[in-house]
């Protein structure tokens, strides 16, 4: 009993490690994305949402951190993966036939760098994570070909630890006098809904995608029992 236990989670295992590539017709579709983008920088892109299929919801599962916190229906990436391909089918046919629903995020606080103050996160539930997740690649493979290559936050391959040694290095060989570093206030707490909405359209004409990514910024936060709805703003935590 316990070798076979030990042969399927190795076969499990195993089979994760090959789901971290995306699949070919994946890939394919997505370069084709980037590739179009990168051609005409004034193209916007429609049919989305008929992307969110069987494939890349799987695809954007097996993407997920399997031991991040659930959400308020406490189902985790194990007990969802018990029964993925029967949950995926529902999930696929929910968004296509319009019944998708957000569920509300739940509120948890970290500490902030220093410890002294904490910081608001909002954890999705499973499912909404793994929708998040489809649209998150096909965005990136859109913005991807617009983004400077000195922009580095929430982007695939790029983070603060290179930015600082590129920063570093660029400080060594240059004649510089000053460097200014500035943040904005309550940045995500304060981010205006519509603003956020009107720059997605300069690139999407897709009005299903976009009221997918309203869904998700009107879903609510829960904290003790109680949802709050804020105008504005969007939480940190999730995957979008």
């Amino acid at each position: 009993m316990a070798k076979e236990l030990a042969l399927r989670h190795r076969g499990h295992s195993t089979h994760a490690r090959e789901r971290n590539t995306p699949t070919s017709s994946v890939s394919r579709t997505l370069s084709a994305l980037r590739a179009k983008a990168e051609e005409d920088p004034e193209h916007r892109f429609r049919s989305l949402a008929r992307l969110l299929d069987h494939e890349l919801l799987t695809e954007a599962f097996h993407h997920l951190k399997r031991k991040a916190s659930p959400g308020i229906d406490g189902v985790t990436h194990a007990s969802y993966g018990e029964n993925l391909e029967r949950n995926l089918v529902d999930l696929e046919k929910r968004l296509k036939q319009g019944r998708y629903r957000a569920r509300s995020v739940k509120r948890q606080w970290i500490p902030k760098a220093g410890g002294r103050k904490l910081r608001p996160l909002g954890i999705p539930v499973l499912e909404d994570k793994i929708v998040q997740q489809a649209v998150k690649m096909i965005l990136e493979s859109i913005w991807e070909a617009d983004f400077y290559d000195e922009s580095v936050g929430y982007r695939p391959g790029k983070g603060a630890r290179q930015s600082s040694l590129d920063l570093r290095e660029t400080l060594n060989v240059g004649n510089y006098r000053w460097i200014v570093e500035a943040d904005i206030r309550g940045f995500f707490d304060h981010m205006d809904h519509d603003w956020l909405v009107r720059m997605l359209e300069e690139r999407i004409a897709d009005r299903s995608l976009i009221a997918l990514i309203i869904n998700w910024l009107k879903a609510g936060v829960m904290e003790e029992g109680r949802v709050e709805h804020p105008a504005t703003g969007t939480p940190q935590g999730g995957v979008i």
